[in-house]
């Protein structure tokens, strides 16, 4: 399955348009290169906007309106019974792209309970863990990647994996949609 769109798709300076699984008129879904749990995704507006106060009121609507639509997919698809919907809104709340995004994981109970519980998640976000930019950084400059501080098995997917993965979560949308 080619990808969603022929436009080029950029989250801050990376090319992600293989990652993309939805687009609407103002905003897009992606899949995530290290998910913190199953079916973690972003879902970001088109425009290269820092933060939330920098999108106008079209695209608010749009950016909510397709968080609570994915939100309903992933959790569907992965079988979750509740979301983390997060936003990390600029880099003094721990934002690792340069470009406004939402995280929604899909979550289930004692899921965390290794962790210390389902609050571990905000951590996990704040950490090594959730740094996006990090580790789409290092793919796309292809450098040795370091292990992570907290959870060193887990290591960024590639490009191939979150294809795929974007490519079945797309379907899904679809489905959902008839």
């Amino acid at each position: 399955m080619p990808p969603l769109t022929n436009s080029t798709i950029h989250f801050g300076s990376f090319v992600v348009t293989s990652q993309v699984f939805y687009k609407t008129a103002h905003s897009f879904a992606l899949v995530n290169i290290k998910p913190l749990l199953p079916g973690h995704v972003l879902v970001s507006p088109l425009r290269a906007a820092k933060r939330l106060s920098d999108l106008n009121h079209a695209e608010v609507t749009d950016l909510f309106m397709t968080v609570q639509e994915v939100g309903r997919m992933v959790e569907r698809v992965y079988g979750a019974s509740s979301l983390n919907i997060a936003i990390q809104d600029g880099p003094a709340a721990g934002q690792s792209v340069p470009h406004l995004h939402t995280h929604i994981i899909p979550r289930q109970n004692s899921d965390l309970d290794e962790h210390g519980g389902g609050d571990a998640i905000y951590g996990m976000l704040e950490g090594n863990d959730g740094d996006v930019g990090k580790h789409l950084w290092e793919r796309s400059n292809r450098r040795p990647k370091f292990p992570a501080v907290d959870d060193s098995s887990r290591e960024p997917r590639t490009e191939e994996e979150m294809a795929e993965e974007a490519q079945r979560l797309a379907r899904e949308m679809t489905r959902q949609r008839l």
